[in-house]
């Protein structure tokens, strides 16, 4: 069964054409029924932080998967960190990928960039049942704003009263090295 997959990313990589590489490889497989794009990024530039935190939550309803795209400056964006959240509240299947082996239009390829899984952790509670989302600020981790406390079932005893970066749960591929162009589907399934 195909999975609907909402695309989370620096619009900076739309532009250096990468981000765009892994959004439309389905298009060009010969096997063209593996996920739906529910990326909203055509519509994203020209809301408000209000109109744009409605228009994310929309487009992740009916997803069953995240796929946050790993650029140069991903990891810092307050929309994307905020795409991530949300979509652990939902409970989508999450996963990252480095981008930056994909070479752009002039044909670079910068080295990798910071995986956002490492700079945003969630804060157990010591019952397990509250993660409180919190954001490393390049100095210390802080308080994230954007979405409050999420409730999922009772993690185990050795998490609970423990803060985690997302990479101790969610895994991150490189599209080059770990050949995304087959392995995407198997990726978010």
């Amino acid at each position: 069964m195909a999975r609907r997959c909402f695309f989370s990313f620096d619009y900076q990589d739309v532009a250096d054409f990468r981000a765009n590489v892994v959004r439309n490889h389905n298009a060009f497989k010969d096997d063209n029924g593996g996920f739906f794009d529910a990326s909203i990024w055509e519509e994203a530039r020209t809301k408000g932080d209000a109109a744009l935190k409605k228009l994310i939550d929309s487009a992740l309803e009916n997803t069953t998967a995240t796929a946050v795209l790993i650029g140069s400056g991903t990891h810092s964006r307050r929309w994307v960190q905020y795409e991530i959240m949300k979509s652990i509240e939902r409970g989508n299947r999450l996963i990252g990928i480095h981008i930056n082996g994909i070479r752009d239009r002039a044909g670079n390829s910068p080295p990798l960039g910071h995986d956002p899984f490492d700079h945003l952790a969630l804060q157990i509670s010591a019952d397990g049942v509250i993660g409180t989302p919190i954001v490393w600020n390049g100095t210390d981790w802080v308080a994230y704003d954007d979405i409050g406390a999420l409730t999922f079932t009772p993690r185990p005893e050795s998490e609970r009263g423990k803060a985690f970066k997302l990479l101790h749960w969610w895994k991150t591929y490189d599209w080059v090295t770990d050949d995304g162009y087959n392995n995407f589907e198997s990726w978010i399934a």
